[in-house]
C-alpha cells in the first residue's frame, strides 16, 4: 500500500537512539537541550522548550498565553481538534474564524469579524494548515486592535517561509509558535512538540509547566526560610509555584528527532518536488479535482496534498473514490472535518452551517500521498489511478 503519509527512519537515525541507551540520561538530559538549541537557531527564535506532544505545547501555550476562565481563544475550523482543545483544557471557552476557500488557512476577514463580536477573546491560533503559512501580518495586525495575542499552530509547518524570507517558527508576528514531531510530521520523534517564543517571561513560565510547575533555571525562590539554612540555599531544595503537569520529552526521542532535523531541508525538498509534480499533473481546468492550494507553494513545507473533488461531476461519492484507490492500493485521507462538526462542540451550541467554508472544503477534501520516500514511479501510479476515477 502506498499510504498518504510516511516517516523515512535510516541507520544515522537509529545509531543516534541507540546512542543514547549505552550513554546515559534517558530522560532530562543534555540531548533535549541540544534539540531546542537547533530548532530555535534554525527558524531564528531566541528560546525553544521541547514537550511530549503537539498537543502538549498546545496547551501549554494557551496557558502562558494567559486563557482561562472568562477568556476565548478563536482558531481555524479545519484543524485537528488539538488546536481548539487547548482553549478548553486550560479553563477558557473557543470561537472559531472560517478559512479563506484558497489558501484553506483562517481568513483575515472572518477573524476581523468574530474579534469585533467578543471582546473576550484573548488568543488567536491560526492554524498553517497543509504547510502554507497563513496571512501572519494581516492577522497580527487585527491582534493587535483587539488586545489578543498569537500562537501560531505550525504543526504542519515546521521548515515553511513567510513571503519575507523568514521562517515560520521566527514568532515574528506571534507570542509563540508550536512545533509537532509525530510520525507523519516533517521530522519525527515517536511523539513530541516545540514551542518557540522570544519572550523570556513566557519561556521561563513554559518550563515550569512543562515539569509539575516546579521552579527553572534561577527563578526566584518563594519561601526563603525553606530554601536556604544559614543563609546559603539548601542544594536538594525545589518549590512547585503553579500547577503544571508532566509534560517532558525523553532524550531517546530527541535523540531521533535531532538526527532527523539534520535531514530536514532535503525533506522538505523532496516535498516540493513532489508538490511539483502534483500541480502540473492536475492543472488541466477539465478535470473534476483541483490542488486545494493553489499559491504559496515555494513557502510551503507541503505536509499534505489535498485535493478538492467535484464528485457530483465525477459520478462517484468521496467514500466510492477512497475505495477505489485504496483497491488500487493508495491510501489516502480526508484532513479534517471540520471542529464545529464532532459531537462534543455541536453539544457545546456550535452549528457547522456558520462555517460555509470550512464545510465546502470538507465536504470536497481527500488528501493524497506525499511524504519523503514517495518515488516518482510511485506517484506516477497515483496520478494514474486518481485520473481513471474519470472514466
Amino acid at each position: 500500500m502506498i499510504p498518504y503519509g510516511k516517516h523515512h527512519i535510516d541507520e544515522e537515525d537509529i545509531q543516534a537512539v541507540v546512542s543514547v541507551l549505552r550513554g546515559g540520561a534517558l530522560t532530562q538530559g543534555p540531548t533535549i537541550e541540544s534539540f531546542e538549541q537547533a530548532i530555535a537557531h534554525y527558524v531564528g527564535a531566541r528560546y525553544a522548550v521541547a514537550v511530549s506532544s503537539g498537543t502538549a505545547a498546545l496547551h501549554l501555550a494557551a496557558l502562558a498565553a494567559g486563557i482561562g476562565p472568562g477568556t476565548k481563544l478563536v482558531t481555524s475550523p479545519i484543524t485537528f481538534i488539538a488546536s481548539a482543545n487547548a482553549g478548553l483544557y486550560a479553563g477558557g471557552d473557543v470561537v472559531f474564524a472560517d478559512i479563506d476557500p484558497q489558501t484553506v488557512n483562517m481568513s483575515p476577514s472572518c477573524l476581523e469579524k468574530v474579534l469585533k463580536a467578543d471582546p473576550a477573546i484573548k488568543v488567536v491560533v491560526p492554524v498553517h494548515f497543509a504547510g502554507l503559512p497563513c496571512d501572519m501580518p494581516a492577522i497580527k495586525s487585527l491582534a493587535d486592535t483587539a488586545e489578543a495575542v498569537i500562537i501560531e499552530d505550525a504543526a504542519h509547518a515546521l521548515g515553511a517561509t513567510y513571503p519575507d524570507g523568514h521562517r515560520v517558527g521566527s514568532c515574528i508576528n506571534s507570542l509563540m509558535t508550536i512545533f509537532s514531531f509525530h510520525p507523519v510530521k516533517a521530522i519525527a520523534a515517536g511523539e513530541g512538540g516545540m514551542i518557540t517564543t522570544n519572550d523570556e517571561n513566557i519561556y521561563r513560565k513554559l518550563l515550569r509547566l512543562r515539569s509539575h510547575g516546579i521552579n527553572k533555571l534561577n527563578d526566584e525562590f518563594q519561601l526563603a526560610e525553606q530554601s536556604s539554612t544559614n543563609g546559603e540555599l539548601n542544594a536538594w531544595y525545589y518549590e512547585m509555584q503553579e500547577l503544571g503537569f508532566h509534560y517532558r520529552i525523553t532524550d531517546i526521542q530527541c535523540a531521533l528527532a535531532l538526527s532527523q532535523f539534520k535531514k530536514l531541508d532535503s525533506f522538505i525538498e523532496k516535498r516540493r518536488e513532489i508538490a511539483t509534480r502534483y500541480d502540473l499533473a492536475f492543472r488541466d481546468k477539465s478535470i473534476n479535482f483541483k490542488p486545494a492550494q493553489l499559491s504559496g507553494g515555494s513557502q510551503s513545507a507541503h505536509h499534505l496534498y489535498v485535493l478538492r473533488f467535484d464528485f457530483d461531476a465525477l459520478g462517484l461519492s468521496r467514500n466510492d473514490c477512497i475505495k477505489r484507490l485504496r483497491g488500487a492500493g493508495i491510501v489516502t485521507q480526508v484532513h479534517y472535518l471540520p471542529v464545529p462538526m464532532h459531537p462534543y462542540y455541536r453539544n457545546l451550541g456550535f452549528n457547522p452551517l456558520d462555517y460555509p467554508n470550512s464545510v465546502s472544503y470538507y465536504q470536497e477534501s481527500l488528501s493524497i500521498p506525499m511524504y519523503f520516500d514517495l518515488s516518482n514511479n510511485q506517484q506516477n501510479f497515483v496520478i494514474n489511478e486518481l485520473f481513471k476515477l474519470q472514466k
